[in-house]
């Protein structure tokens, strides 16, 4: 489960999207070692609990976390055995035209998530795959494809992220 300080976009509910919590209050889980990974994204802080993660490697179960660079980083750190699957847009054309089909963002705010794109693609070689996200469910398809083959995962507690 993912937490973040910052608001509720319309769509996301409480408890479901995320949990949101007050800078305070994500201060004093960074503090007492509830976060697997956390980054300060466009501003706010969002993180990847780290109890249900592992609970569920404890369990036997792979777990899929989306995350972004500076976070897989972390989880890296902490788990070595992690796989970490990097997906790309087709074109960074195509990631502003996502980006803008969205409308949450003014023109700068705009810039400012192509420019963080920029620098992600680039730390490509950071991750154990990479993965071109044309189609989702050819993406999902390749991304499962990769789960599969792993000798590390399926059952082993090795993190695909």
């Amino acid at each position: 489960m993912s937490v973040t300080t910052r608001a509720p976009r319309p769509i996301e509910r409480e408890g479901v999207d995320y949990v949101f919590v007050t800078e305070p209050d994500f201060d004093r889980m960074d503090a007492g070692g509830e976060l697997l990974e956390w980054a300060e994204i466009f501003g706010h802080r969002s993180g990847t609990l780290a109890g249900p993660v592992h609970e569920a490697l404890e369990e036997g179960a792979d777990v899929l976390l989306e995350l972004d660079v500076q976070g897989a980083r972390q989880v890296r750190a902490k788990m070595p055995e992690a796989v970490l699957i990097l997906l790309e847009p087709p074109t960074r054309e195509e990631l502003e035209r996502r980006l803008r089909s969205r409308g949450t963002e003014s023109e700068e705010g705009l810039s400012v998530r192509l420019a963080k794109a920029d620098w992600e693609l680039s730390q490509a070689d950071a991750f154990d795959h990479q993965v071109v996200n044309d189609r989702a469910e050819r993406a999902a398809d390749e991304v499962a494809a990769i789960i599969g083959a792993s000798p590390q995962v399926n059952g082993t507690g090795r993190t695909p992220t």
